[in-house]
């Protein structure tokens, strides 16, 4: 990221000459005032111009942008990309032909891609963390629809056979999204058992 130091009469001046000299806009910077700088007796004498200090705000939609752009360059893949910034989140959206080998076996790719991108943007990062949120062909929701009908009719066989059941492994988002499923179930409880990347969620009855 681009930093300046600028001096000018006022701190007004000094801030402009210093986005002219960076071609960015305000909204794109920080400013640190290092001297508010005085007119002087008279408005003459003893004058002493205003220095600031402006620093080019991290863009994390254009480097989020670029890095995706080379990893699919590298992998065949035209697709558009759609960033959201949202603040402490970056939603991307992909959108094109063989999407397919984005989404990957049971999401694993995106998700693959998905870590890449958020440690691309946040590298060496001094500003809040962001996270990314990766999607193509609305997955993400299509496949929490199936975890959720997955964590319901799983809970139902613990109740029906008493006896616990232990689903696949899956990732953190994943198994988060069973407890969640299923923590409003009176007779239920769940729990995550085993190392990464074979952590599963395990589905067992409330003792009585």
């Amino acid at each position: 990221m681009k930093s300046i130091e600028v001096m000018g009469k006022n701190v007004e001046e000094a801030i402009q000459k210093g986005l002219n000299e960076l071609k960015l806009t305000k909204d794109e910077v920080e400013v640190e005032i290092i001297e508010e700088g005085s007119k002087g007796l008279f408005g003459f004498i003893g004058t002493k111009d205003a220095k600031v200090k402006l620093t080019e705000k991290k863009n994390y939609t254009e480097e989020a942008r670029s890095f995706l752009r080379k990893v699919l360059n590298a992998m065949d893949i035209k697709s558009e990309i759609r960033i959201k910034d949202e603040g402490s989140a970056l939603k991307i959206t992909l959108s094109g032909p063989n999407m397919g080998l984005i989404i990957g076996h049971r999401g694993e790719t995106l998700d693959s891609l998905q870590y890449l991108v958020s440690l691309a943007i946040n590298k060496d990062n001094d500003e809040q963390y962001k996270r990314v949120i990766l999607d193509t062909e609305n997955y993400r929701y299509k496949r929490e629809q199936t975890l959720k009908r997955l964590a319901d009719k799983m809970a139902q066989k613990v109740k029906q056979k008493g006896r616990s059941v232990k689903l696949e492994p899956m990732n953190p988002y994943e198994r988060r999204v069973i407890h969640s499923a299923l923590q409003g179930d009176s007779e239920i409880k769940t729990y995550s058992e085993g190392q990464e990347p074979y952590r599963r969620v395990v589905i067992d009855l409330k003792k009585a």
